[in-house]
């Protein structure tokens, strides 16, 4: 409002200053006592009883790791969730969403060994884990009160964590239903493993980063052929001590080719020119040698006394190294596969720290990466080191420790993917599963073709034990369907510390015996379950028994969770239910700050959601953030990008204060029917129909940044800029009660009440503040999406839509008035209008009408002799603004062309 409208003293309608408008700034500081009130009131719980009866949806949430405070991240995901679970419950569904935590695993196994600093030594597994359920807890409780303060609704007390003993039963179960079946097994092969923690990692916990690696060509003599050699290529020395073959393509061909000094070396003939690049030596071809010869070969080991053998597969590539590859089955996937099929021992001389054992004496005790320069040494000094160069390439490295990983054979528990085509028939579910974006299927299918077997087992202590036994006897691996059970019962009873408190006898059942020796004497195993099998079978402890029956609705994460969450979740339920634990998956980018770079603690460009978002704005202005950003990618965050947030976030506020203020006095009793309604009311509820069905839309299909740009578009162009101008001469200045200011009232309160509840999901306190400053005494959070379909009237939309555009071209003739210092305030202005086309501006409206829509005092179609202010023409109408004859009024600031009593006009005089 101006400040002279203020001032006006005839007017008797009561428009506060907006800073006396009860809705208020500072968010931050106000936002907690709403989110007491939302708890106390078990707002949740209110809205899922309104809805029971109706269709469900069922968001599962992917649990987050309880070691630490959110981050921004963290708000993403969070928030996008609740955006999901308040929109659908609006649209009309039942609609639950239990949050989870993930409290097992070695990140906090690790942060509670490093909290203990040199106590770590002196504290015992039971003390450790005591400890680890401790810091667990504490983080589940500190994030609980950040989901809180992002205004996600939850309910206390309804939520799950893996390491409660309900759940920890429900893991020992589903592992035990999936060995029962055949899906489980234990063998001995390679798996990534992390020297540093001492545990077997899964493909999920794997990081790539650079690292330097010795790239070295070496002979492996041709046994009883002074001379000739096989040259293999090798980034990993420190594995030649476990070499039993070298595996060559049957598809390629091969010949000795001739070196300088007079060396027969075989390599394939497609990496000649490649090899004589790499290695730095000149190569003549010699003599070819066919695949049978090849396999008639054997090879002698470069410093051991041992043999090498000949084997054959199309794992052999042309991409780099000689075409003959150095293999080691306990080192390597593709080597264990191709030395498996040969009968060959997944043969690993190193031990959990990475060191060698005593099965290789000469360097028995040092680790595999200080072993590197020794090998090369050690070939150099035999002759037989071809080459050696660095080079840098994207390596395996442990989620944890950051540190690179080994391939290293040891016996673990692994899921088969094989088994009973599972892999074929879970990729047959995923092509029927909605993937969001759609490229998330391509992503999905090219990472379950691939999947090796899963490695279940982890050498940690933190975690759900695999209830296995060994026999005293005979060392016999002991599981079987009976003993899970029996052990499931025990741990839903006593908790999962029983494994370790108590016997193993009393953790099985009574007259268990060895089924190799019949021994009754058994010692517990030290293996835990994999994290990801934890968090994998969630929708087993939650969907059936706390939630609804699976598949869930829709699973929300990281696009990074393709090989997470939506994998390990996907194994067991297929494996145990023939179907998917989702019928939808939806994914999101990651944050980046606003140069797109990651954030990191080394360039200190984090932003976190709490200290830099919520108590400097308000945690709604952090979920419009959320709800501005195209999520399906890489979403940018910044202090200067909230700052926008912000000033937008004002412009839709400052609409419901504007709302709020002219519907001061208004009651519901006063509403007209839509029947009565003025053409201009009538006309923007029409328009607000169309929004209504956009926004729905936009919600069903997850497309938040669609709404918040509709919403932010509606109230600043739609409203403020046009409808709240045409109205406000009428708003100020007609009695109250008068028939076209009940009108205008009548549709600013169904736009009140719609935008309230279709910004709602996203400006949760702001919108619970407006409606009950409206006058209502339940939560915004009940109502409904409206259907407005009644309001929609094509005619006169069509009719409007031509005033619009003459509006358009009388607004840029009314600002060449002002630019040329002959025109103040529009209501100064008469406008003659005229139309270079088929016009029925004329025949639709009368020119009260068009005075109004046009925000001036006079509207003729006729030109006049009147004193010209400017004019304006463009395709279709010709303007000529020009001075009204008329005097003004001094309450309305109009010239109405009639008499004045006592200085006013006649609807001014009445009013008063």
């Amino acid at each position: 409002m101006k400040e002279e409208d203020k001032k006006n003293p005839y007017s008797n309608t009561v428009i506060l200053p907006q800073t006396e408008f009860p809705m208020k700034a500072g968010l931050a500081t106000r936002e907690p006592e709403q989110i007491k009130i939302w708890h106390s009131e078990k707002i949740l719980h209110k809205m899922k009883e309104k809805r029971k009866g109706r269709p469900e949806f069922l968001l599962h949430d992917g649990p987050p790791y309880a070691n630490g405070n959110f981050h921004t991240g963290h708000a993403l995901n969070k928030i996008l969730k609740d955006l999901v679970v308040k929109s659908k419950f609006f649209a009309g569904y039942y609609t639950d969403m239990i949050p989870g935590w993930d409290c097992h695993g070695l990140p906090i196994e690790v942060q509670v060994l490093k909290n203990l600093g040199k106590k770590a030594r002196e504290t015992g597994p039971e003390e450790l884990r005591k400890l680890c359920r401790e810091y667990a807890e504490e983080f589940v409780k500190k994030q609980s009160g950040d989901l809180s303060r992002f205004l996600c609704f939850w309910e206390e007390g309804r939520i799950y964590k893996t390491m409660s003993p309900d759940f920890e039963a429900k893991i020992v179960e589903v592992f035990g239903s999936l060995f029962e079946k055949g899906y489980v097994y234990r063998g001995k092969k390679p798996v990534y493993w992390c020297i540093e923690l001492a545990t077997a990692h899964a493909e999920a916990e794997i990081e790539y980063y650079p690292h330097k690696s010795p790239s070295i060509y070496v002979k492996f003599p041709v046994k009883g052929q002074a001379g000739k050699y096989c040259l293999i290529w090798t980034t990993t020395p420190w594995t030649l001590p476990a070499n039993l073959a070298i595996s060559f393509n049957p598809k390629f061909s091969y010949s000795y080719y001739k070196a300088s000094n007079g060396d027969l070396l075989l390599i394939a003939d497609g990496l000649k020119e490649a090899v004589e690049k790499a290695a730095e030596i000149q190569l003549t071809k010699s003599e070819a040698i066919s695949t049978e010869e090849i396999a008639k070969l054997t090879f002698r080991h470069p410093f051991l006394d041992q043999d090498s053998i000949p084997l054959f597969g199309e794992h052999v590539t042309l991409d780099a190294g000689t075409g003959a590859v150095h293999t080691a089955p306990g080192h390597g996937q593709d080597d264990y596969k191709v030395g498996l099929a040969a009968g060959l021992e997944p043969y690993s001389p190193v031990d959990d720290y990475g060191r060698y054992t005593d099965e290789f004496p000469m360097m028995k005790g040092i680790k595999v990466w200080d072993a590197n320069p020794k090998i090369v040494e050690l070939l150099k000094e035999k002759g037989l080191l071809v080459h050696y160069s660095e080079f840098e390439h994207s390596y395996p490295h442990s989620w944890r420790s950051k540190k690179p990983l080994i391939f290293r054979a040891t016996p673990q528990w692994f899921f088969q993917i094989d088994y009973q085509g599972l892999r074929e028939k879970s990729l047959e579910a995923i092509d029927k599963v909605s993937w969001i974006p759609n490229w998330g299927i391509s992503r999905i299918r090219s990472m379950v073709e691939t999947r090796p077997d899963w490695c279940l087992s982890r050498q940690r202590n933190w975690g759900v034990p695999i209830p296995a036994f060994s026999c005293e006897s005979c060392s016999e691996t002991h599981l079987d369907a009976k003993s899970v059970k029996f052990f499931t019962e025990l741990v839903r009873e006593k908790g999962i510390e029983i494994w370790y408190s108590e016997p193993a006898e009393s953790l099985l059942p009574p007259d268990t015996k060895c089924s190799k020796c019949g021994s009754t004497s058994f010692r517990k195993g030290r293996d835990i379950l994999d994290v990801w099998f934890d968090s994998g079978v969630s929708n087993f402890a939650v969907l059936k028994e706390r939630a609804s029956e699976p598949p869930a609705d829709l699973y929300l994460e990281g696009s990074d969770q393709h090989r997470g969450w939506f994998q390990s979740s996907l194994w067991p339920s297929m494996a145990l239910r023939s179907l998917p634990p989702y019928k939808a998956v939806l994914t999101h980018g990651y944050v980046l700050d606003e140069q797109g770079r990651a954030m990191s603690k080394s360039l200190g460009n984090g932003i976190d959601p709490t200290t830099d978002i919520i108590n400097v704005y308000g945690a709604d202005i952090l979920r419009l953030w959320v709800s501005s950003q195209d999520f399906r990618d890489d979403v940018r965050v910044g202090k200067e990008g909230m700052k926008i947030i912000a000033d937008n976030y004002r412009k839709i506020r400052n609409t419901f204060r504007y709302l709020l203020g002219n519907l001061s006095g208004h009651t519901q009793a006063q509403n007209l029917e839509l029947s009565e309604l003025e053409e201009v009311d009538k006309y923007y509820l029409s328009r607000l129909s169309h929004l209504s069905e956009e926004l729905k839309s936009h919600y069903e299909n997850y497309q938040f940044h669609q709404v918040y740009q509709k919403l932010l578009l509606f109230c600043t162009v739609t409203l403020s800029q046009d409808y709240f101008e045409m109205i406000r001469d009428r708003m100020y200045c007609d009695r109250r009660d008068s028939k076209t200011r009940r009108s205008s009232s009548t549709a600013l309160q169904k736009i009140l009440e719609t935008l309230c509840i279709y910004s709602a999901p996203i400006l949760s306190f702001t919108t619970e503040e407006v409606w009950k400053e409206n006058g209502k005494k339940e939560s915004v959070f009940l109502e409904e999406f409206p259907d407005l379909s009644s309001y929609r009237n094509k005619e006169l939309e069509s009719k409007f839509e031509e005033a619009l555009a003459a509006r358009e071209t009388v607004h840029k003739s009314l600002e060449l008035a002002r630019q040329a210092g002959k025109l103040g305030k529009s209501l100064e202005a008469a406008v003659e209008l005229s139309a270079k086309s088929e016009s029925g501006l004329k025949k639709d409206f009368s020119l009260d009408v068009l005075e109004l829509v046009f925000t001036v005092s006079q509207v003729g179609f006729e030109k006049s002799d009147r004193e010209l202010l400017s004019e304006y023409s463009d395709e279709k109408f010709f303007v000529r603004v020009v001075k009204p004859k008329d005097e003004e009024c001094p309450r309305c600031w109009r010239h109405p062309a009639e008499e004045r009593k006592n200085g006013l006009c006649k609807r001014c005089a009445e009013a008063v």
